[in-house]
């Protein structure tokens, strides 16, 4: 059962009111505000192993997790409390406290979570320092030693990260083949996963295909035609296993790349308008202000302001 008492955190408290003091208390200077630090986008390039709670892995930026898009990092979300459900390689599931979902880089994801969601992720560098599984995997730990295996780890983790002690890197790299032991184990004890049906291995396909042309401008009748159905067809398939038409999983993924570069590059509009495949800026301009409500020049300058 999960812990239902609430913390209070001390900031939240009233201070205690004082009595008839005659002593005089100065001022405290005012402290430098800590920079403000921005999450870590799914394209941004990732030198070292991190460890950051769900909380802090968007920042105030819901549709960092929340819109389909593809990493360049490996991702391992462990959740300790509260339920959401995932979109993962085009399937959409529930999971709740004590599940482990590790996406690989460049498979489609998005993660919707609720209020009371709470949990930690590690994002891990694709370049082959840890062994991973090769797809994606969703695990639901019930064993109380297994839970507290990948929690001790992670927390190793994030001390190593704040503490910042010599041969932090080497560390964090044994942690994390750790915690990568203790996956493919439990994967193992899971067992093979059932089989799937005929129109998820296409939703499938759909999605690998997807996660590798969608800045190419392609219409949904050229993804149709490399899976060799028709589009009503692969509209038909999305729809019953991820929650939505194959379009709208395009325009998701189209959506959250034009946000990141929009916001994380100085690249000039008509640029980003062309590396999404757009024909032209103005048809880029027509499509942020249908999502974003705003044309691409505005979405950039309210982000800074």
């Amino acid at each position: 059962m999960t812990d239902k008492n609430l913390h209070i955190p001390s900031f939240m408290t009233k201070p205690g009111m004082g009595g008839m003091s005659a002593s005089v208390h100065k001022p405290a200077a005012p402290k430098d505000p800590k920079p403000t630090l921005r999450p870590i986008a799914p394209d941004q390039p990732l030198p070292q192993i991190r460890v950051e709670t769900l909380a802090g892995l968007t920042k105030g930026a819901p549709w960092l997790l929340e819109q389909l898009h593809v990493r360049t990092h490996h991702i391992l979300l462990w959740t300790t409390r509260g339920q959401g459900r995932v979109l993962l390689h085009g399937l959409r599931r529930g999971f709740g406290a004590h599940n482990a979902i590790f996406v690989p880089a460049g498979k489609m994801v998005a993660f919707e979570l609720g209020l009371q969601v709470q949990g930690l992720a590690m994002l891990i560098p694709d370049d082959g320092r840890v062994t991973l599984p090769d797809r994606a995997q969703h695990l639901r730990l019930q064993d109380g030693t297994e839970q507290a295996e990948f929690t001790s780890i992670l927390d190793a983790l994030r001390r190593e990260l704040r503490e910042q002690r010599p041969f932090m890197a080497e560390a964090l790299n044994a942690h994390a083949r750790l915690l990568s032991v203790a996956l493919r184990r439990d994967l193992q004890d899971a067992g093979p996963p059932p089989p799937t049906r005929a129109s998820e291995r296409i939703v499938r396909r759909f999605c690998d295909i997807l996660a590798a042309e969608y800045t190419k401008g392609h219409p949904m009748a050229w993804y149709a035609d490399q899976l060799d159905i028709t589009p009503t067809h692969l509209t038909r398939v999305c729809r019953q296993a991820a929650g939505l038409t194959a379009a709208e999983m395009l325009s998701q993924m189209t959506q959250h790349r034009a946000r990141s570069l929009l916001l994380d590059s100085d690249l000039p509009i008509n640029r980003v308008a062309d590396s999404l495949g757009f024909g032209s800026a103005a048809y880029f301009t027509r499509f942020c202000q249908q999502h974003f409500g705003a044309a691409p020049s505005q979405v950039r300058k309210r982000a800074r302001a």
